[in-house]
């Protein structure tokens, strides 16, 4: 058997208490993360990393499977063990809701997508009236009944978001908001068209580990944390006219922040 280059990985400490497939799995996450293993690249087998490091086949199971439960690698049955790949969105929040995109008939997940050079779906799609939530109500104005918008994004036919759009029924019922498809620009650019200028967004982000609805939904593998973004859309008047509540793949996205609307 071949041994592995030289430099890629290097020896284990004996005189450190921490654990030995520990041990391994720090020395594998350094080469992923220094790029030694690309992304999509095969990490050595079983075979070749017991004999490198001079350990039992289970301990580097057990060190491999540190790596799959932080979402570095994905492990293929019969072909072996790879590194996920983790081609970031960069999220410009101070240009993904620009006036300028809207005019031009793109939403912001369009222009999100344009940049990354992905092709955007949206699948998943619900729309229906229903009577608001106590927190929704609260950031609409005391809004008792909204029309969601729900729908699930994809790049390149892989999930990357979960969002729901909840809207002021006495502004979006018997509107083209109301239609599965919008128009061109999306919601936002109705919005504009009723008369509700956009003026600027508020959004609240936090990380968290998904619900199994979640992982269900977006495909994630294990270990990899949601983004959980919710962002309130105000017009010029003042007025809330949209909370967005959206759950993201954390792998999928770089988030920016500066958020005006025009």
């Amino acid at each position: 058997m071949a041994a592995l280059p030289s430099g890629v990985l290097g020896a284990l400490d004996p005189t450190s208490d921490r654990a030995v497939f520990r041990q391994i799995a720090d020395q594998l996450r350094e080469a992923i993360d220094k790029g030694r293993f690309k992304e999509g690249a095969k990490l050595p087998s079983e075979a070749e990393l017991t004999e490198h490091f001079g350990v039992s086949r289970m301990t580097v199971r057990n060190s491999l499977s540190i790596l799959q439960s932080e979402g570095l690698v994905s492990s293929e049955h019969g072909r072996g063990v790879f590194v996920r790949p983790r081609p970031p969105v960069r999220r410009l929040a101070s240009d993904r809701f620009a006036r300028r995109h809207r005019d031009q008939g793109k939403s912001a997940f369009t222009v999100e997508a344009e940049a990354a050079g992905s092709r955007p779906e949206v699948d998943s799609l619900e729309v229906r009236e229903e009577r608001s939530t106590p927190e929704i109500s609260a950031r609409l104005g005391s809004a008792r009944k909204v029309l969601a918008r729900r729908r699930r994004y994809l790049l390149d036919g892989k999930p990357v978001e979960f969002a729901t759009s909840y809207l002021p029924l006495d502004i979006a019922r018997n509107t083209p908001i109301a239609e599965p498809n919008p128009g061109p620009g999306g919601i936002y650019a109705r919005l504009e068209e009723l008369g509700h200028r956009l003026e600027h967004f508020d959004e609240e982000v936090r990380a968290r580990m998904p619900a199994p609805d979640e992982v269900k939904t977006l495909r994630l593998a294990s270990g990899v944390p949601v983004i959980h973004l919710v962002r309130t859309a105000y017009d010029t008047e003042g007025r809330a006219v949209e909370v967005c509540d959206t759950v993201m793949a954390a792998d999928a996205y770089v988030l920016a922040y500066q958020l005006p609307a025009t």
